[in-house]
């Protein structure tokens, strides 16, 4: 009797049966939200895309990664979608294997000793996408307080200009830009150049390049970085931008 109730409802466990089809257009709904808002995307953030009430978003959220539909980031701020989902669009199409972001990153790593991660900033809020395992990497959180002074946050104020608005600028160290002329003019050469160049900006002795990865749409929705030591990581490296704008390429759509 309890085998044929649980098949009844929906073997997964989840509750997400032919019982609930409501239940079901929520689950769907969110998988749809993950996707539109981004890897990264927070409950709060899925549950008003979707309205669906915050508690009832973070019990189908749980299901859903337990299921493996989405997967929580590395820094566990937010969700992406999952290896489940990819199988799923995989098998709706008769194009060649969509690489992830983790293999595209994997095969460039191989290729550098820099440290190399991927933010998205859908929304005008940095989210740590890959973050190198191999290097320390400035959190979101830290990124976001004083984006002026780091070459991902940049980037977004480059590409959501209306984030510039409320910015206060404060001076992380004495190479950060902290007057409106300085940075507008560092934005405008970013939006000249699709690069973004952090300088000991944040912290003495480390650099850092950016460059925009966008959408399939060709919006501008996150950034493909790349840190090392001061001095040897620069824009003048064109051996290091053109691998920057391959991998971003590659990270197209991806995000």
């Amino acid at each position: 009797m309890t085998e044929r109730h649980d098949t009844r409802r929906g073997g997964s466990g989840t509750g997400f049966g032919g019982q609930q089809p409501k239940a079901v257009q929520k689950a769907l709904a969110m998988l749809e939200a993950v996707a539109y808002l981004g890897a990264g995307a927070t409950a709060k953030q899925i549950a008003a895309h979707t309205q669906v009430p915050p508690a009832t978003a973070y019990r189908m959220l749980n299901f859903l990664v337990a299921d493996g539909f989405l997967v929580r980031i590395p820094d566990l701020s937010g969700f992406a979608l999952g290896q489940r989902t990819s199988e799923l669009a995989y098998a709706a199409s008769d194009s060649a294997h969509v690489r992830t972001v983790d293999e595209v990153l994997g095969a460039m790593r191989s290729e550098t000793r820099h440290g190399l991660y991927v933010a998205s900033f859908r929304g005008g809020t940095v989210r740590m996408v890959d973050m190198d395992p191999d290097h320390e990497v400035v959190s979101a959180p830290t990124i976001m307080r004083n984006p002026h002074a780091h070459a991902v946050g940049k980037l977004m104020l480059a590409y959501t200009p209306r984030t510039v608005e409320t910015l206060e600028l404060r001076a992380v160290t004495a190479h950060t830009l902290v007057d409106d002329r300085s940075l507008h003019a560092d934005l405008a050469r970013i939006l000249a150049t699709g690069v973004s160049f952090e300088d000991e900006e944040s912290r003495i002795g480390r650099a850092v390049l950016a460059v925009p990865i966008r959408a399939r749409g060709a919006d501008v929705v996150g950034g493909l970085c790349l840190q090392g030591i001061a001095g040897r990581v620069s824009p003048a490296n064109s051996e290091l931008l053109d691998f920057l704008v391959q991998g971003a390429k590659d990270l197209e759509g991806l995000l």
